[in-house]
């Protein structure tokens, strides 16, 4: 065991554990929100996307705890989605117990998207980038870093993201006004 004057290396070890604890106590919720929108409503996804990424805090938090934590677990929730849609060659099965409710395309019997539907039809980046913008409320720059792109890339994703947004939620009957959400 090593030894620090005052401290030893498994004092240090749960010091680091109890504070990750903490962070977790107190974000996984706000992590798990986002990860359920950016996913288009799969809640399934969305947990295991949480914990990749809390996995991948964890092995870096005695580095990391001294930096925004908040924009860094969402960097590496972003990363996460990213990956996991990168996986040209895992292929997921998706079982059901049950037939569905509601179909799973959209004009079967006039039935509207609503919001988690509309989101699941965007492209991930798009979705991503209109999630944390509208959703999570950081500027474009912190966007930009979050996705790892250029300021003009979140704009035109945002804006294309909203656009086509409201086609999907929209209502023959009413026009909507102003900016969306």
């Amino acid at each position: 065991m090593i030894t620090i004057p005052g401290r030893t290396a498994g004092a240090t070890r749960n010091g680091r554990d109890e504070e990750f604890k903490d962070f977790v106590r107190h974000k996984r919720a706000a992590l798990l929100g986002t990860a359920t929108l950016m996913t288009g409503g799969d809640a399934h996804l969305a947990e295991d996307l949480v914990q990749v990424c809390l996995t991948k805090l964890y092995l870096a938090w005695p580095r990391i705890r001294s930096v925004k934590l908040d924009a860094y677990a969402r960097k590496v929730l972003v990363n996460a989605l990213i990956d996991e849609k990168r996986g040209l060659f895992r292929k997921r099965e998706q079982m059901w117990a049950e037939v569905p409710d509601r179909p799973q395309s959209p004009g079967h019997d006039g039935d509207r998207y609503d919001l988690l539907d509309a989101l699941g039809q965007l492209a991930p980046g798009m979705r991503a980038a209109v999630v944390l913008r509208y959703v999570e409320g950081l500027n474009v720059q912190e966007t930009a870093d979050a996705l790892r792109c250029s300021t003009g890339t979140v704009k035109s994703q945002t804006s294309r993201g909203l656009a086509r947004l409201r086609e999907l939620v929209s209502d023959p009957d009413h026009t909507y006004q102003g900016d969306m959400p």
